[in-house]
This record gives structure tokens, C-alpha cells and sequence, in this order.
């Protein structure tokens, strides 16, 4: 879909400054775009580059606009954040570039009682189990399954080889990628005389509107209630959520971590790649947590930034990493010192 930049100007709510009847096909990276793409940067150090970029125009922001003679002739569009504006822009140009599945495939096995809703779809070799909803506008992809009693809000996409098991219930514009599994068994054992016996699962997952899960996340339904991913909150690949923790919502869960069950996560929490949190734990709203961190307990201070492991407030951990640094340096002078002692007791 071509479009002028001042249509594209109008559509973000942008500023335009230039030749706004130029017209626009493509979008790309401002180092590789050509004649009729529009690109985008964020940062005024980068400004230099509107003089020698190709793109038709430029989406910058309010900052970049003012360093002086940093645009030339070039037509831009000022925007309060770039990014976000530019990811509206390909919305706008490309609407169908994912081509989604249409309707119910014929290989689809949609259960008696199993409900869809308007213009929902069905790829192919789906099912979907008896008693499950599906909402109206949401797109379920080949290879999926849908359990029994299950609930799909509206405007949902589930990728290939997603498994959402009985009794689940997702919200509004969800998006699940390939291979994620919700609802699976928590980890549940009593050991009794040295053999494990499996402690039966029968809680329910609840997730929020507009949350994105990424491939083969699992997230594992509750022993008893509910295990909760809050509205907004965004989960990277390979992670792990144990049964009955609660995700807050708009918050951010980066690829390979694992939260143990019962453990709590306020909103606007963010973790880090390969953060492990233990099981009981809660961290308040806002609280940030560095890669490869093991959390062990609690942190009901809001905003706080955690790295390390055990976990510690950021500058705490820093000074005990730099200190740890020192210690050869140390263990040589401890040496030294034993030495001296020894000769001056040999004197005596």
C-alpha cells in the first residue's frame, strides 16, 4: 500500500516539516534505505545521517529535529518516540503481510459444543475440544489444540503448535507464538517412603488482555485458584512459570527464565535472560532484576534494581563484585605477611 507522507504524518500524529505530497512504498533501516522508503532514528547522535541517507523521509525525534542544519532538504516527520511510530507506519503499509489463516479449514476438528465467533479462524488439523469458545477475529493456526471448556477472547492469534489445555481462560488480543504450552500440569510431588507420588493439578491459567507469549514458553496451571500472567505483560521464549505464580501486569520476561510457583511479580516488573526466582517469592511493582540473577527472597521496595546471586540492590552487588576482584591481590599480601610473621618469631 503506497501512501503520501503527509497521510503518514496525519496516521502517527506527527509533526511534518518538507514536501509532505511525497510518496511512500517501502520502509527500511536509514543506512539501507532508497528512493520511496521512509525510515526512522532515535538518537541525535545519529543525526549526521539524514544528510546521506537515501530514505524519502525520516521519522525523528522533537531533538533531532533541532540540531541545527541536521536535516537539510530532507523531508521528515517529527515524532515524540520514532520506534513506535515507525512499527504504526508498517501497520499502515503492509496490513496483510502475514498472510492468516480464513475460515475453518476442513481438517479442523471443532468438537460438539465447541463455539466460534465471528470471522474466527481455524488452520489446518486444529482442534478444538468440546465446551471451548473462541472469540470473534481470532485466528488459530495448523496443529494447534484447544481444551475442553476453554476460552479465547477476541482478536487472539495462536500459532502452529500451540497447546492451550482444559479450563484455560485468555483474554483480548493475545498473541501465543509456536510451540508454547499453557496449562500443563505444575511440577507437584509428596515423596512418600522414597517414591514420588504426583499430586494432582486441578487449578486454572487466566491470561490477561494484550499479553504476548513467545515459543515454547510453558506456563503450568495451579495446584488449587489460578496462575495469572497480568494485561500487557510480554514473555519472551523458553520461560518457564511454575503453577500459581501471579504476573502483574506490563511486565517484561525475558527469554530462559524461570519463576517457581507461588511466587508473586507486582506490575512493571522486569527480569532479565535467564533470571531465576524462587518459589514463594514477591517483588513489588517496578522492580528490576539483571541477567543470570537467582532471586531467593523478597523485595517489597518498589523500583528496585537487582543483579547478582543471590540477588542483591544493584550498587550493593557491584561493590561486592569489585571487592571479590581484589582478592588474589589480597591472598598474595596475606602471604607475605605470614611470612614476615614467621621470620620475626624465628628471631625471637
Amino acid at each position: 500500500m503506497i501512501k503520501t507522507v503527509q497521510e503518514i504524518a496525519r496516521f502517527i500524529g506527527g509533526e511534518l516539516t518538507g514536501d509532505g505530497s511525497v510518496r511512500i512504498k517501502g520502509v527500511n533501516g536509514i543506512g539501507e534505505a532508497g528512493e520511496g522508503d521512509i525510515a526512522f532514528l532515535m538518537h541525535e547522535k545519529f543525526a549526521p545521517l539524514l544528510k546521506t541517507t537515501r530514505a524519502s523521509c525520516v521519522i525523528v525525534p522533537p531533538k533531532v529535529a533541532a540540531v541545527p542544519d541536521c536535516a537539510g532538504t530532507k523531508t521528515i516527520i517529527k515524532a515524540e518516540n520514532p520506534s513506535i511510530a515507525f512499527s504504526k507506519v508498517i501497520n499502515l503499509l503492509f496490513p496483510d503481510r502475514i498472510p492468516h489463516p480464513k475460515g475453518v479449514h476442513p481438517t479442523a476438528i471443532i468438537e460438539k459444543k465447541a463455539s466460534l465467533g465471528k470471522n474466527a479462524a481455524i488452520g489446518p488439523y486444529a482442534v478444538v475440544r468440546e465446551g471451548a469458545s473462541i472469540g470473534d477475529g481470532t485466528i488459530i493456526y495448523p496443529f494447534c489444540y484447544i481444551g475442553k471448556n476453554t476460552k479465547l477472547g477476541e482478536n487472539c492469534i495462536i500459532y502452529p503448535g500451540v497447546t492451550i489445555r482444559e479450563e484455560i481462560t485468555v483474554g483480548d488480543r493475545v498473541i501465543i507464538h509456536p510451540g508454547a504450552i499453557i496449562g500443563g500440569d505444575g511440577f507437584g510431588y509428596d515423596i512418600d517412603k522414597g517414591v514420588a507420588f504426583k499430586i494432582p493439578q486441578i487449578g486454572a491459567v487466566i491470561i490477561e488482555d494484550d499479553v504476548e507469549i513467545g515459543s515454547n514458553v510453558t506456563i503450568d496451571r495451579a495446584r488449587f485458584s489460578k496462575t495469572v500472567i497480568g494485561a500487557g505483560t510480554k514473555i519472551d521464549n523458553l520461560v518457564q512459570i511454575a503453577h500459581n505464580v501471579e504476573i502483574g501486569s506490563n511486565c517484561i520476561i525475558v527469554a530462559q527464565v524461570g519463576i517457581s510457583g507461588s511466587s508473586r511479580l507486582g506490575k512493571n516488573v522486569i527480569l532479565g535472560g535467564q533470571v531465576g526466582v524462587a518459589q514463594h517469592v514477591e517483588l513489588a511493582d517496578g522492580v528490576q532484576v539483571g541477567a543470570k540473577s537467582v532471586v531467593f527472597k523478597s523485595f517489597p521496595e518498589k523500583g528496585a534494581v537487582l543483579w547478582g546471586t543471590p540477588a542483591k540492590p544493584i550498587r550493593l552487588a557491584k561493590r561486592l563484585n569489585a571487592a571479590t576482584s581484589l582478592l588474589p591481590k589480597l591472598y598474595a599480601r596475606l602471604n607475605i605477611l605470614e611470612r614476615k610473621v614467621k621470620e620475626l618469631e624465628a628471631k625471637k
